[in-house]
């Protein structure tokens, strides 16, 4: 059994037990958040159906904050002696996959 999920302006196929990277999400570390379903499958059944969709729920377990690559920014302006140079790493949050369940 595999769902397309939402998650973070994205979609992720997962799986139980998947380890996951997505957006920064707010809680801590340990606690469970619910992940949108778009797609659900389950051998040879495939449910896309909104209402059908609303009885499954994704759940993950918040693993860790982590980082993006760093990210190399350089200003340079010919001739005037200006140059800035920038960095960036993005936030993002690590998420195991715990559970696709159909409910009600």
């Amino acid at each position: 059994m595999y769902a397309i999920v939402r998650a973070g302006g994205r979609q992720e196929k997962v799986a139980v037990d998947d380890v996951l990277t997505v957006d920064k999400l707010a809680g801590e570390v340990g606690s469970t958040v619910k992940l949108q379903a778009l797609l659900v499958v389950d051998g040879d059944d495939v449910v896309s159906k909104a209402a059908d969709l609303a009885r499954y729920e994704v759940t993950a377990e918040i693993v860790g904050a982590v980082k993006g690559p760093k990210i190399n920014i350089m200003h340079y302006r010919n001739k005037t002696g200006y140059k800035r140079r920038m960095g960036h790493r993005q936030p993002y949050t690590e998420v195991k996959i715990t559970g696709i369940k159909a409910g009600k």
